[in-house]
C-alpha cells in the first residue's frame, strides 16, 4: 500500500489553514503576518525545486553527483551556522564546514554500510534524505552550541581572563564554557530522543508507515536514525567548538574581536552584542 497523493487543491485547503495564525497575529498584533507569507513562500518553491531536481538525481542515481549534493547541503549548512551565532562568515567558514563534513559524512556513511547494508553507499534514495535528516538536527545544536559558547564568553570576558591571569592555561580556562555550551546543545536531541514515541512519532517513522512499511520495520529505522542524529550532533558541534577556538583565539589566549559581525551585520536569530 502506497500514500495517498495530494491534489494541487487539497494543497491549497492546507495553505488555508494559514490564515489561522495569521488571523491571531492580526488580532493581538504579534506582527508575525508578513515573516510568517515570506517563510512559507519560501518554503514552498525551494521544495518545489528541489523535488523536480531530485527526481531528476534519484533517476540518475550517480555516485559523484549524490556527494555533490551532500557536500552542498554541508556548506549551506556551515554558512547558516556561522552566520546565525553572529560571527564572521570569512573568519569561521572553513573550520566549521570542515567540522560538520568531518562528522557528518562519516556517520552517514556508516549508517548506510553497517547499519541499511546498502551495496552502493552512495545510492542517491538513501545517502541524501538521510544525510539531510542528520545534517538539520546535527545544524541545530551547532547554532546553539557556537552561539552560547561565544556569548558566554564575550559576556564573561573578564571572569576568563582572570582565570588565566591565575595560570590557567587556554583550554583549562575555556573548558566551563565549553561543557556548558555542549549540554545546551544536546538537550533538545536527548530530550527528542527520550520523548520519541510516548509524545510524538517523528518523520523518519511517520514516512515509513505511510509508505507502507510495517511498524515494527519503522520502529528499526527510526531507532537507528535518532542514534546516527544523536551522534553527528554531538561529534559535529564538539568539533566545530574546538576547530573555532583553533581561528578564534591568539597566541595569549585572548578571543579575537575581528571574528564578531558588526551589529548592522548580525542577522535575525544571532545572538546579541554582549560585551563585559
Amino acid at each position: 500500500m502506497s500514500s495517498p497523493d495530494i491534489s494541487v487543491l487539497s494543497l491549497g485547503l492546507c495553505f488555508l489553514l494559514l490564515s489561522l495564525p495569521l488571523l491571531i497575529s492580526r488580532a493581538i498584533k504579534l506582527e508575525i503576518g508578513r515573516a510568517t507569507v515570506v517563510s512559507i513562500s519560501r518554503m514552498t518553491v525551494q521544495l518545489v525545486l528541489v523535488g523536480i531536481f531530485l527526481t531528476f538525481v534519484f533517476d540518475l542515481n550517480n555516485g559523484l553527483l549524490n556527494i555533490l549534493w551532500v557536500l552542498g547541503m554541508v556548506t549551506v549548512a556551515a554558512s547558516t551556522t556561522v552566520r546565525n551565532v553572529g560571527l564572521r562568515l570569512d573568519k569561521l567558514f572553513f573550520p566549521v564546514i570542515f567540522s560538520f563534513a568531518l562528522a557528518n559524512l562519516s556517520v552517514l556513511l556508516y549508517f548506510n554500510e553497517f547499519v541499511l547494508r546498502l551495496d552502493n553507499l552512495l545510492e542517491a534514495r538513501y545517502l541524501i534524505p538521510i544525510g539531510g535528516m542528520i545534517l538539520g538536527n546535527a545544524l541545530r545544536g551547532n547554532v546553539i552550541g557556537l552561539g552560547e559558547f561565544f556569548t558566554d564568553i564575550r559576556r564573561n570576558e573578564n571572569r576568563y581572563l582572570y582565570a588565566l591571569s591565575l595560570g590557567a592555561g587556554k583550554y583549562e580556562a575555556l573548558l566551563p564554557y565549553i561543557r556548558k555550551c555542549l549540554h545546551s546543545a544536546l538537550r533538545p536531541t536527548l530530550a527528542n530522543i527520550a520523548t520519541v514515541g510516548l509524545v510524538f512519532l517523528p518523520g523518519m517513522m511517520t514516512g515509513q508507515i505511510l509508505g507502507g512499511a510495517s511498524p515494527i520495520i519503522a520502529i528499526k529505522y527510526q531507532i537507528s536514525i535518532m542514534v546516527a542524529i544523536y551522534v553527528s550532533t554531538v561529534m559535529s558541534t564538539t568539533f566545530c567548538v574546538f576547530s573555532s577556538i583553533k581561528v578564534s583565539f591568539d597566541e595569549y589566549g585572548l578571543v579575537k574581536k575581528e571574528i564578531y559581525q558588526e551589529k548592522h551585520e548580525a542577522r535575525p536569530g544571532a545572538h546579541p552584542d554582549k560585551s563585559s
